[in-house]
């Protein structure tokens, strides 16, 4: 009985040290089907890391539950972490995703333009003639067509002041730009149905608008993870 045990009790020690041990593990890092060069893989748990070759690929010692970090400079950094399936198969392969290209510098040319006139009587008559004409306008009974694509208010005729206002969606196509498609579940744990809610809110702050006078991801970055807070705490108070 004793001697049984014993053997029982050595197998298992065997086995344990042998998911233990680090193995070597090959790899593939791409974008877009292209091999990148010079990613840095870094196994965070043993403190080791390596780079991709021309033809992207690594090879980097690691064991079971380790966790290897891809970082490139034109793209955004992931993590992996590695299972005993992946040491097993010995080849993974890891898609990046790149960064929206930044401009430098940009060179603006003073250039003028002749003033266009714009007359208000004849936009106010426009305007007029395309609502008698409109079926939903007449009747109320909806032809499919979008509407007030544009919110326009304009004076009546006699009077020259007119205001058109635009959509400035400029705010939520830079946080398009600079975030991955998967950033606002992941990282800010914002549930699908109110990504557009959170942006809006964002968008509210005067400080996106200094993003806008000089664009930055890092900047952006930083701004989503602290509006994110404040977002939360928003929730948290609507609720109670």
């Amino acid at each position: 009985m004793k001697v049984k045990l014993l053997t029982t009790i050595s197998f298992l020690t065997y086995q344990l040290s042998i998911s233990q041990t680090e193995k070597v593990l090959n790899g593939k890092v791409l974008s877009q089907h292209t091999p990148l060069h010079k990613v840095e893989v870094i196994n965070k748990t043993a403190q080791t890391s390596t780079r991709t070759n021309e033809l992207g690929e690594f090879s980097i010692l690691v064991k079971a539950q380790d966790s290897l970090i891809f970082f490139y400079k034109d793209s955004f950094f992931s993590r992996l972490k590695i299972s005993q399936e992946n040491i097993n198969q010995n080849n993974i392969i890891v898609n990046k995703i790149l960064k929206p290209e930044e401009l430098n510098e940009v060179v603006i040319t003073n250039v003028k333009f002749d003033k266009v006139k714009v007359d208000a009587d004849a936009v106010a008559d426009v305007l007029i003639d395309k609502n008698v004409k409109d079926l939903f306008w007449n009747t109320g009974v909806s032809d499919n067509r979008i509407r007030e694509a544009l919110r326009i208010s304009f004076p009546l005729k006699g009077k020259h002041k007119k205001t058109i206002e635009l959509d400035d969606d400029r705010f939520k196509k830079l946080v398009i730009a600079s975030c991955p498609p998967d950033f606002f579940i992941n990282n800010l744990k914002i549930k699908p149905e109110e990504k557009e809610l959170f942006i809006d809110f964002c968008d509210s702050d005067p400080k996106s608008k200094m993003l806008l006078e000089n664009p930055n991801i890092l900047a952006t970055l930083d701004f989503l993870y602290a509006k994110n807070e404040e977002f939360k705490k928003l929730k948290t108070e609507t609720k109670n």
